[in-house]
C-alpha cells in the first residue's frame, strides 16, 4: 500500500470497507460501491458542498444515492467524511438497530436526503429537490445575497434507467431545464439477470439529449476525468447533466469484476481476500483505514463548517437588508404557519345543492396559499379537474422559476415523487393532484413518503363510482382501502365543502407522513353546522353530524365523503319509523385513531353495537368499526359506465338500503 498515491488509498479504502462490511452482513451489494469509488471519491472530496457536523444546514448540495442497494458507497463515505456515523455502524451493516440498513433510509442515518432502493425513485426524488433549490432561489436571491444556491447531485445505475418513472423525471427535468442537476450514470451494463444486452440495448446518451439533457461520457475510473466532467457540467446552466461513467463492477475482483455474481450477493471470504491482495490491501485485516486517509476525508468537517458559517454570515446580512423576506423564509424553511390558522380556512354557507369536494378544495387552495407561501403544487395534466391552480400565482417553468402553479405533465409517477423531492429540501409545501384511481401511478412515492415520513399532500379526485359515465377504468374500488392499509399514511375523505377546509388543515399540519386528499367530482350538500357538530371536529377524524334524539342511540349510522348524506337522508326515514340513529361523519381512520379512548367512546359507544356503515369502495378494513354484529355496505366489485345516480341506485348505495338493513338488524318488521 506504501507505493499507492493517497487517492489511490483512498478509494481503495471505500472498496475494501464496503467488501468487509457485505461480507460480515452475508447479504448485500458490493459490485456497484467497488465499481463507483473513484467518481465517488471525486464528487464528495473536491465538489459536495456539506457539513457532516451539521447535516441539515440549509444551503448543501442534496446527494442522491438513487441506486440505492449499493449503500455501502453511502456509508463509506459519510463514515469518511465525518458524520455521526461510527465505524461500528458499518461493521453492523444490516443488522437489527444499525443505522446502517440495507438501503438508505431518510430519518434513519445521519446524511441520507431520501430513501432509495424502489429504483428510479431517488432520480426522481432529485427532480423535485432541484425543483425548490430554483424556486427558492428565483423568490429570495438578491444580486447581493445568494441564499439558495447548491447542486443536486446523484448516483443513478442502469436500472434506474430501466424504470418508467426516470423516463417521466428526465423528461420534466429537461423541460424545466434544471441545472442544477447532475447525475452521475454507472454505466457497468450488469443487472441481476446479467448483461443488460439481455434487456437494455437503447442509446441512453441520445435519450438523454433528446430529453434536452447536458450528456457526457467518461471512463469512470479515470478520476481527472470525472473531475473535468463535472466541473463541465456546473457551466451549463440551462439543462440538467448526466455524466456516463464507464465502469466495471467489482473493480479489482480476480474472479467477479464485470460479473453478475458481484452485484447482490457477498464476494466471499476467499474472493474478498484476493481482491484485497489485487489492490495491495492487507488481505488479513478488515475494516481497515489507513490514518492519512481519515485525516484526508476528514478534512471535510472543517470544510464544510467553514462553508455553513460563511452561509450563515450571507443570511444575517440578507437578513438585516431584506428582514421581512428574511422572516418569511425561515418560516418556510422551519413549517411555520399562520397562528390563527382557522381564521383563514373559508366557511361555506349550508347548501342543499351543494359543491363538489374537489370544487371546494380549489377554493380552499385560493384561500389559503396567500398566507401560506411555501405552498406550490399543480397536478399531472388534470388542473381543472382537480382544482389545483393558485389564481394569484405564476406558472413555474423556465422561465419563471418564482411561479407556484406546476404543469406536471402526464407523469403521475414522477410527479409524486418530485413532491417528495420538493418537501424533502424543505421551504416548499407541495401539493400534486391526479384521479384517485391513478394514485396507483403514484403508489411507489406514497410508500416511501409514508416510511421516510415525508409530508407531501396528494389532491386525489374522482373518488368513486360518482364520476360516473368514465366507467370502471376509472372508477376507483380498492383504492382508500389499500391506501389506508400503509403505515403512516392520513387519508382524508370530506363529507362537505366545511369538512374539506379542515382536511386541509389537517394535511398541512401532518408531518409524520404523506397526506391524501379523496374529493368527489359530484356535487355535494353543504350540511347545516352548528356548535355540537362544527366542522372543526373534522380534525378528530370521526364525529357526530347529527345525533339521536335519545342519549343512546338504536344504531349507529356512519360514512366518509358523498355517502354521508346517504346516513343523512337514511337517518330522516329511521326517525318517521321511531328508529333513533346517531350520523357518525368519518373523514379519517387515521385522525379518529389517534383520538384518546374517551372520545372515541363517545362517537363510538361499545354499548351500541347495531351498527351500519356506507362507503362508495371496497368493505376491506370496515369490521373494525361495524364490529361483528354491524353491517358493511359497499362496493366490493368494479364500476360501470352510466349517470352516477344510476349506479348508486343499481349497486346498492341508497338510503333505502340503509333503512333496509337497519330495520334486519333491529329485527323490525
Amino acid at each position: 500500500m506504501s507505493t499507492q498515491s493517497l487517492d489511490e488509498l483512498c478509494v481503495n479504502t471505500i472498496r475494501t470497507l464496503s467488501m468487509d462490511a457485505v461480507q460480515a452482513a452475508e447479504s448485500g451489494h458490493p459490485g456497484m460501491p467497488m465499481g463507483m469509488a473513484d467518481a465517488a471519491y471525486v464528487l464528495w472530496t473536491k465538489f459536495l458542498k456539506h457539513d457532516p457536523s451539521n447535516p441539515n444546514w440549509y444551503d448543501r448540495d442534496r446527494f442522491i444515492l438513487s441506486a440505492g442497494h449499493g449503500s455501502m458507497l453511502l456509508y463509506s463515505l459519510l463514515h469518511l467524511t465525518g458524520y455521526e456515523l461510527s465505524l461500528e455502524e458499518l461493521k453492523n451493516f444490516r443488522q437489527w438497530e444499525s443505522k446502517t440498513p440495507g438501503h438508505p433510509e431518510y430519518g434513519h442515518t445521519p446524511g441520507v436526503e431520501t430513501t432509495t432502493g424502489p429504483l428510479g425513485q431517488g432520480f426522481a426524488t432529485g427532480v423535485g429537490m432541484a425543483m425548490a433549490e430554483r424556486h427558492l432561489a428565483a423568490e429570495y436571491n438578491t444580486e447581493e445575497h445568494l441564499i439558495t444556491d447548491h447542486y443536486t447531485y446523484g448516483i443513478v445505475s442502469d436500472g434506474d434507467l430501466m424504470e418508467g418513472i426516470s423516463h417521466e423525471a428526465a423528461s420534466l427535468a429537461g423541460h424545466l431545464k434544471l441545472g442544477k442537476i447532475i447525475y452521475l450514470y454507472d454505466a457497468n451494463h450488469i443487472s441481476i439477470d446479467g448483461n443488460t444486452d439481455l434487456t437494455y440495448t437503447e442509446d441512453a446518451a441520445k435519450r438523454f439529449e433528446s430529453y434536452n439533457w447536458h450528456v457526457l461520457e467518461v471512463d469512470g475510473h479515470d478520476r481527472s476525468a470525472v473531475e473535468e466532467a463535472i466541473k463541465k457540467a456546473q457551466n451549463v446552466d440551462s439543462k440538467p447533466s448526466i455524466i456516463i461513467c464507464k465502469t466495471h463492477i467489482g473493480f479489482g475482483s480476480p474472479n467477479k469484476q464485470d460479473s453478475a455474481d458481484s452485484h447482490g450477493s457477498p464476494l466471499g471470504v476467499e474472493e474478498v481476500a484476493k481482491t484485497k491482495e489485487n489492490l495491495g490491501w492487507d488481505p488479513d485485516k478488515k475494516f481497515y483505514i489507513p490514518e492519512q486517509v481519515l485525516s484526508h476525508f476528514r478534512k471535510a468537517v472543517s470544510k464544510g463548517k467553514a462553508l455553513s458559517e460563511e452561509w450563515k454570515t450571507k443570511f444575517d446580512a440578507f437578513k438585516n437588508t431584506n428582514p421581512e423576506k428574511a422572516q418569511e423564509f425561515e418560516n418556510r424553511t422551519q413549517r411555520v404557519f399562520p397562528s390563527e390558522f382557522e381564521k383563514i380556512l373559508p366557511v361555506f354557507e349550508t347548501s342543499e345543492k351543494g359543491i363538489a369536494t374537489r370544487a371546494a378544495s380549489g377554493k380552499v387552495i385560493n384561500a389559503i396559499a396567500g398566507h401560506i407561501p411555501a405552498m406550490l403544487g399543480g397536478s399531472a395534466d388534470l388542473t381543472g379537474s382537480n382544482k389545483t391552480w393558485i389564481d394569484d400565482a405564476t406558472i413555474f417553468d423556465a422561465e419563471n422559476y418564482a411561479g407556484r402553479n406546476v404543469h406536471f405533465g402526464v407523469r403521475e409517477h414522477a410527479m409524486g415523487a418530485a413532491l417528495n423531492g420538493m418537501a424533502l429540501h424543505g421551504g416548499i409545501i407541495p401539493f400534486g393532484g391526479t384521479f384517485l384511481i391513478f394514485s396507483d401511478y403514484c403508489r411507489p412515492a406514497i410508500r416511501i413518503a409514508a416510511l421516510s415520513h415525508i409530508p407531501s399532500i396528494f389532491v386525489l379526485t374522482h373518488d368513486s363510482i360518482g364520476l360516473g359515465e368514465d366507467g370502471p377504468t376509472h372508477q376507483p374500488i380498492e383504492h382508500l382501502a389499500s391506501l389506508r392499509a400503509m403505515p403512516n399514511v392520513q387519508v382524508l375523505r370530506p363529507a362537505d365543502a366545511n369538512e374539506v377546509a379542515w382536511c386541509w388543515k389537517a394535511a398541512l399540519e401532518y408531518e409524520d407522513g404523506p397526506s391524501l386528499l379523496a374529493l368527489t367530482r359530484q356535487a355535494l350538500p353543504i350540511f347545516d353546522r352548528k356548535e355540537n357538530n362544527a366542522a372543526s371536529h373534522t380534525g378528530r377524524g370521526a364525529y357526530i353530524l347529527s345525533d339521536s334524539e335519545g342519549e343512546v342511540p338504536d344504531l349507529i349510522l356512519m360514512a366518509t365523503g358523498s355517502e354521508v348524506q346517504l346516513i343523512m337522508d337514511a337517518q330522516e326515514k329511521l326517525r318517521s319509523m321511531d328508529i333513533d340513529s346517531r350520523v357518525v361523519s368519518m373523514p379519517s381512520w387515521e385522525l379518529f385513531e389517534k383520538q384518546d379512548q374517551a372520545y372515541r367512546n363517545k362517537v363510538l359507544p361499545e354499548s351500541v353495537t347495531a351498527r351500519i356503515s356506507i362507503e362508495a369502495g371496497s368493505t376491506f378494513g370496515w369490521q373494525k368499526w361495524v364490529g361483528s354484529e354491524g353491517v358493511a355496505i359497499g362496493i366490493d366489485h368494479f364500476g360501470a359506465s352510466a349517470p352516477y345516480e344510476e349506479i348508486y341506485e343499481h349497486f346498492g348505495l341508497t338510503s333505502e338500503r340503509i333503512v333496509k338493513e337497519a330495520k334486519g338488524m333491529l329485527k323490525l318488521a
